[in-house]
């Protein structure tokens, strides 16, 4: 069977849209979050989508469901806040680990469903690791810059639990996304290198970094180029920036990337900009538009979508990337 490296060096791959916008479409009230699990919580529980993978399984499956059947090729399991530090937020550090198994059983089950009915279209579960609500290189507090509100040790172990539940539930590879402190991305990556080390196993890894505004740095003030370089000691499968920004904004930063990386290079944007209520306007046909560019310059091997980005937006990019070749990683890369 070929495997997902093989694969993206002949075609480009569809990575799914946005979990939270299609969870808001189900209108989900405070007992639907609760369920029956968790029926008498002592805290609120609307809100902790990430809970839905224990509480409304059924649900995530047929998000998980419509994004394949609109042409991706990898689903990001729903995980994404699934670590203690942000869990803690409902008092439900003890469900991290139950948390993204469960997530990942849920994508594993769509994803050989999916496959089993196209055997020439195999479908790849991506196990979702968030940047949780911590940052571990920057206070929160701006009368004591020194302080740190989680320790390095402490998000590795959040990073370790997770990881291995998201393993266990059988994801093929880890998505470390949405990056706004690179420290807190090196804790999840050397967390995952611990625990294919006790397993024996090697499991591809993607890393996304986001790309906070117009300055073209990540919250803790990295450019794009020495985010690239702070994370490049890993054997990663891919590289990319996801969030903040739609398409059109994006492009510059990749750009940086595709031509100094020699990973792999992914991104899924937001439909655009929020507007003044907190949605996005983009429509699929739009944001196709605008992702039109990367694939005419050949910046990108995965492409898909992120905040307000619905299986219409997957659908119209699947169709346009599916003319394109993918970004070749085999060139000599410069410094």
């Amino acid at each position: 069977m070929e495997t997902i490296t093989d694969i993206l060096k002949t075609r480009i791959l569809i990575l799914d849209g946005a979990m939270g916008t299609m969870i808001q479409r189900h209108k989900l009230e405070e007992e639907d979050f609760r369920g029956t699990h968790f029926k008498d919580h002592e805290s609120p529980l609307k809100g902790n989508n990430d809970l839905l993978s224990i509480t409304q399984p059924e649900i995530i499956k047929s998000i998980h469901r419509e994004y394949f059947e609109a042409g991706a090729d990898i689903v990001e399991t729903n995980s994404f806040g699934g670590t203690r530090a942000a869990q803690a937020d409902y008092h439900l550090e003890d469900q991290a680990y139950n948390i993204n198994l469960q997530a990942a059983k849920i994508a594993r089950e769509v994803a050989d469903e999916m496959t089993a009915k196209e055997p020439e279209k195999p479908r790849f579960v991506a196990g979702s690791m968030g940047p949780t609500t911590k940052l571990s290189s920057m206070s929160p507090d701006v009368n004591d810059p020194g302080y740190r509100s989680i320790t390095f040790e402490e998000l590795e172990e959040n990073y370790y639990e997770q990881a291995q539940g998201l393993l266990k539930g059988g994801s093929d590879m880890f998505l470390v996304e949405t990056i706004t402190d690179t420290l807190n991305a090196k804790a999840a990556l050397f967390a995952i290198n611990r625990l294919c080390e006790e397993e024996g196993v090697e499991v591809p890894i993607m890393i996304s970094g986001t790309i906070t505004d117009a300055s073209g740095r990540i919250l803790s003030g990295q450019t794009t180029h020495a985010f690239l370089i702070s994370i490049s000691h890993m054997p990663l499968l891919s590289v990319g920036l996801n969030c903040a920004l739609g398409a059109r904004e994006l492009r510059p930063y990749l750009q940086v990337l595709a031509k100094k990386s020699n990973f792999f290079v992914s991104a899924h944007p937001n439909a655009g900009l929020p507007n003044e209520f907190g949605e996005y306007d983009e429509s699929p046909e739009f944001m196709a538009e605008q992702i039109k560019e990367f694939l005419d310059e050949g910046l990108i091997n995965i492409i898909g979508g992120c905040c307000g980005t619905t299986p219409e937006h997957i659908k119209a990019i699947a169709e346009l990337a599916a003319k394109y070749k993918p970004r070749a990683i085999d060139q000599e890369v410069p410094a």
